[in-house]
């Protein structure tokens, strides 16, 4: 059911803003998860990747291999890591593309523009946080009985 009249639900339209966005907007789309250990550190869930970020694949035939990010193709939609690369015939070693999207960021790469991102990030996760607990629903359900 479509929620938002201004938002289009057509394959066609969609896949057009998809595959012709610009680079500031694939940006934010090739961003990965953090690990369990980034996540409670940073209180953030995912980042768009970047180039010196070391991150370990999860999916496909590649997974559990870990190495450093050393390009970000944001042109064709994949990153290229270190230890992941294959031998041609002649003996020439290619980068294989990874989706960021089968990655998880083991360790990230702070410079100041990303500390700002994750204390933004922090402060309106924190903002958006204050989520109701079993407890408060009880009680608001038990002040409207009375």
């Amino acid at each position: 059911m479509k929620y938002n009249k201004a938002v289009t639900s057509s394959r066609r339209k969609n896949r057009k803003a998809h595959f012709g966005a610009p680079s500031s907007r694939r940006r934010k789309i090739m961003s990965a998860k953090l690990s369990k250990e980034l996540q409670n550190k940073f209180n953030v869930r995912s980042m768009p990747i970047r180039k010196d970020d070391e991150v370990q694949v999860v999916r496909g035939i590649h997974n559990n291999r870990d190495g450093k990010v050393i390009q970000v193709y944001r042109k064709k939609y994949v990153i290229h890591i270190d230890q992941v690369n294959r031998e041609k015939n002649n003996g020439a070693s290619v980068m294989l593309g990874i989706s960021p999207s089968n990655v998880v960021i083991t360790k990230l790469h702070l410079d100041p523009d990303r500390k700002r991102l994750l204390s933004r990030k922090n402060q309106a996760a924190m903002a958006k946080g204050e989520k109701f607990t079993e407890k408060d629903v009880q009680d608001t359900a038990a002040t409207e009985l009375d």
